[in-house]
């Protein structure tokens, strides 16, 4: 009985997605169809196709990946060094600093956004990739996350290899990294998914076509073809694609650095 239930529950998270890929290869004529039939009379793969034909599918496509992209590599880099910073060092205000820094997680992200366009449009960064991506440069709770990872190895890796006569430099690139790897992987997943997914701050940053992310493209998309369902699907399902790829390529590096980081000592 259980394991029908579990079945059932399955078959209501993939039916979906399953639903939308039959809609994404069919005509506008055979989406009402598809209540009935479950499957469309006329299977056209072309769609896919046609949406990066029509709607310059492709740069949006690019944009996305390339600012999601260099947002998690200065991510990791910097959140990396404040962690360490914060985890392994020892200096006055340490602990009264790394507060102020979860305290910023409270304020929603939609307030900043006015000061922060201010900041860009002063630097000159407005409708450019640089206003895309370096406001987005270091995460508090990236920081956080990643502190509380280094905070699992012991110090007495730290202690041997000063011994050795390793600086901060080498101890934090040579020892505290490669046993940090699962927490950067987890926050690399993370930074990615959300910058990939980011809406607003491009909405409001970017006016040139050629410089629009992917979720900016598919609104504008579905503006002009609100009427071509398999069309949207297509895009839809295609924006999709990364996030499950990337899933299902770490997931295994997830759900480690997840129980690693659960726990701390």
């Amino acid at each position: 009985m259980l394991f029908a239930g579990l079945i059932a529950v399955g078959v209501s998270f993939v039916a979906p997605f399953v639903w939308q890929v039959l809609m994404s290869m069919s005509t506008i004529t055979d989406v009402d169809l598809l209540s009935k039939t479950w499957f469309p009379l006329d299977v056209r793969p072309e769609n896919y196709a046609r949406v990066f034909d029509q709607v310059g599918y492709g740069t949006y496509f690019f944009n996305s990946l390339f600012v999601a992209g260099w947002v998690t590599l200065l991510q990791i880099i910097t959140c990396s060094m404040a962690a360490y910073a914060f985890s392994r060092l020892r200096w006055p205000g340490r602990d009264q600093l790394f507060l102020l820094y979860l305290g910023t997680l409270m304020i929603p992200g939609v307030v900043l956004m006015a000061p922060n366009f201010a900041i860009i449009l002063q630097l000159g960064m407005f409708n450019t990739y640089a206003g895309l991506i370096i406001p987005s440069a270091f995460s508090a709770y990236g920081t956080f996350l990643l502190r509380q990872f280094m905070l699992t190895i012991p110090p007495s890796l730290d202690e041997a290899a000063s011994i050795d006569g390793a600086g901060h430099w080498r101890i934090f690139t040579q020892v505290i990294l490669p046993l940090a790897r699962p927490g950067i992987i987890v926050m690399s997943i993370f930074t990615f998914l959300f910058n990939y997914n980011s809406f607003f701050w491009p909405l409001i940053l970017v006016k040139d076509d050629n410089l629009r992310t992917l979720p900016i493209g598919l609104l504008q998309f579905e503006a002009s073809h609100g009427r071509d369902t398999p069309l949207i699907m297509a895009g839809s399902l295609m924006a999709m694609a990364p996030p499950i790829l990337l899933f299902l390529l770490l997931q295994k590096h997830l759900v480690k650095g997840v129980q690693l980081g659960a726990v701390k000592g």
